[in-house]
């Protein structure tokens, strides 16, 4: 009878430690968020090799600092804008003026894509993708999308789910930029339906975000007229964005801004104040800009800053680190042309910017330009990714000591 209970005690143990196990293994499931794209950079693996032979002689005529070496990672990708990667190292690029979102697969990792493929069609200008727990977030004018399971999925036209429909449907900076902050929400920028104009809902010119499910909207940032890219301090996890200036000010009126939000709730100046201490013509009476968060760092104007990251790999030089590159996708709103170009953002241990000056230029010859740099993206590697909308390209730059 000893026996038989002290088997029965035995039996009774072991499970409970396997459903304790269970347990535990179903919580970390649950809290898991995925890594951000920051954290998907410091891992250096990925086994992408650097490359050889001749640089392309269109890319010939862009200008690197000494080390660096830019090529074609992509071509083909009609009207490439906002990019995210997959872990597997999948990368999904959306369109704005298209109505399409692609996979670009490098099978043989040697940094050179191998296929596009076309993942969805019909869609409304899905300018902004994310990755989310093997999710892709898609965001159209007033929707935002989710194509579950996509690294399995991308082939084979998958279905969608409507995970937010609400957003307005004005198309003037309606195409969005979309990511998942260190919160584990989706950030969604709505912006100015106009080049200048006070809007009574709220939810115009603003940073909004929200649960992976869709719920829980929220306005965060204020006063934000069209940003086109935004990512967080690996270190302090504050937000930084990019935003474009009014137009019709004249050639250097106003700058396009960097912002940084430390906090929900804070206020960035538009439609009464550019660049934190220009009053608007017809709206500065409004409003101080006092009152309003000033930017971190003026940026060139009418360049159109668009797309940045903060950079979080090994592959540059030391100095490199928590850098800012910035894609200015270029001017349309000035005499002589602006920008076209990608652009460094020099941050001290704060966060803060000691300097702003070009990465890789050349796209831009005399007043004709032949490219125009849309977004960032940091692979595991530590190269640099940039797509072109008007090349219908992706490059990527390395370095090499």
């Amino acid at each position: 009878m000893k026996k038989t209970l002290r088997l029965l005690c035995l039996a009774f143990a072991v499970s409970a430690l396997s459903m304790s196990c269970d347990s535990e293994s179903e919580n970390k499931d649950t809290a898991k968020t995925g890594p951000t794209e920051n954290e998907q950079a410091e891992d250096e693996g990925g086994g992408i090799g650097l490359p050889t032979g001749p640089i392309d002689k269109d890319l010939e005529r862009i200008k690197l600092p000494e080390g660096f070496r830019i090529d074609f990672y992509a071509e083909d990708v009609e009207n490439a804008r906002s990019m995210a990667i997959s872990e597997t190292g999948v990368l999904f690029v959306g369109t704005r003026s298209n109505d399409r979102v692609y996979a670009v697969v490098d099978t043989n990792k040697d940094g050179k894509a191998d296929e596009v493929v076309e993942v969805a069609s019909g869609l409304n200008s899905p300018n902004g993708v994310a990755m989310h727990n093997g999710d892709l977030y898609v965001a159209e004018i007033s929707r935002i999308l989710k194509f579950p399971n996509i690294e399995q999925t991308f082939r084979n036209k998958p279905k969608y789910e409507v995970v937010y429909d609400k957003y307005p449907t004005e198309t003037h900076h309606g195409w969005k930029y979309i990511a998942f902050g260190p919160d584990g929400k989706l950030y969604v920028p709505v912006g100015a339906p106009c080049n200048i104009c006070k809007e009574k809902d709220p939810v115009y010119a603003s940073i909004t975000r929200l649960n992976p499910d869709g719920t829980g909207m929220e306005v965060y940032a204020e006063g934000v007229r069209n940003t086109v890219g935004f990512d967080w301090h690996p270190e302090t996890k504050n937000l930084y964005f990019t935003d474009n200036g009014r137009d019709m000010m004249g050639d250097n009126l106003p700058p396009d801004e960097l912002n940084r939000a430390t906090e929900k709730g804070q206020h960035f100046g538009y439609p009464y104040c550019h660049a934190g201490t220009i009053s608007d013509p017809e709206f500065g009476n409004k409003g101080n800009c006092q009152d309003f968060v000033a930017p971190v760092q003026n940026l060139t104007p009418h360049g159109a800053a668009l797309g940045m990251k903060f950079y979080t790999g090994k592959m540059f030089p030391q100095e490199y680190k928590n850098r800012i590159f910035i894609a200015e996708h270029g001017s349309w709103n000035r005499s002589k042309k602006s920008g076209y170009r990608l652009m460094q953002a020099i941050t001290d241990g704060s966060g803060n910017i000691t300097s702003y000056e070009p990465f890789a230029e050349g796209w831009l010859e005399g007043e004709k330009d032949w490219g125009r740099p849309v977004d960032v993206l940091v692979m595991k590697d530590g190269s640099l990714l940039v797509s072109d909308d008007k090349n219908n390209a992706i490059y990527r730059i390395t370095y090499a000591k």
